[in-house]
C-alpha cells in the first residue's frame, strides 16, 4: 500500500515561534501562508507543516500521488481505493471519502494510541 508523501503536520499556538525555531532546525518554507495560519517546511526528505488555529491535534499526514517535493508520481494509489483496502482489514474510518467521486479526497483515521492520521489526496 502506497500512501504517498509523509509528513507531521503540527497543531501549532504562534506559527511564527514555532516557523522561526523550526528554522533554527534546519527547516525552510516550502509552501504555505503564514498570514493564513499555515506553512510547510522541508528539511532535507522531512516535512512538516505548521498550522495555527486549524487542528486540535498534531497530525500523521500522508499525501497519495506526491513525492516529498509536492510533485506528481505516477502511478499511484488513489485514496478510493486505500479507503476501500482499510475498511477490508477492518480499520475504522472516522472520515471516508465519496467512492464513486474522482480527483481531491481525503480520509481520516486515529491509530490504538489516538493519533489522528489524514490522508489527503490533492490530485
Amino acid at each position: 500500500m502506497n500512501l504517498g508523501a509523509f509528513s507531521v503536520s503540527l497543531a501549532v499556538k504562534d506559527i511564527a515561534a514555532s516557523k522561526a525555531f523550526y528554522a533554527k532546525l534546519g527547516f525552510a518554507a516550502m509552501g504555505g501562508d503564514e498570514a493564513q495560519g499555515w506553512l510547510i517546511l522541508k528539511n532535507g526528505d522531512h516535512i512538516i507543516g505548521l498550522f495555527q488555529g486549524m487542528f486540535d491535534k498534531n497530525i500523521l499526514t500522508f499525501n497519495p500521488g506526491w513525492d516529498q517535493n509536492a510533485q506528481a508520481v505516477d502511478p499511484f494509489t488513489d485514496v478510493r481505493d486505500l479507503q476501500r483496502t482499510l475498511k477490508a482489514a477492518g480499520v475504522a474510518l472516522t472520515t471516508e471519502c465519496d467512492e464513486s467521486t474522482t480527483g481531491p479526497a481525503h480520509i481520516t483515521l486515529v491509530d490504538p494510541d489516538g493519533n489522528a492520521i489524514l490522508i489527503d489526496q490533492h490530485r
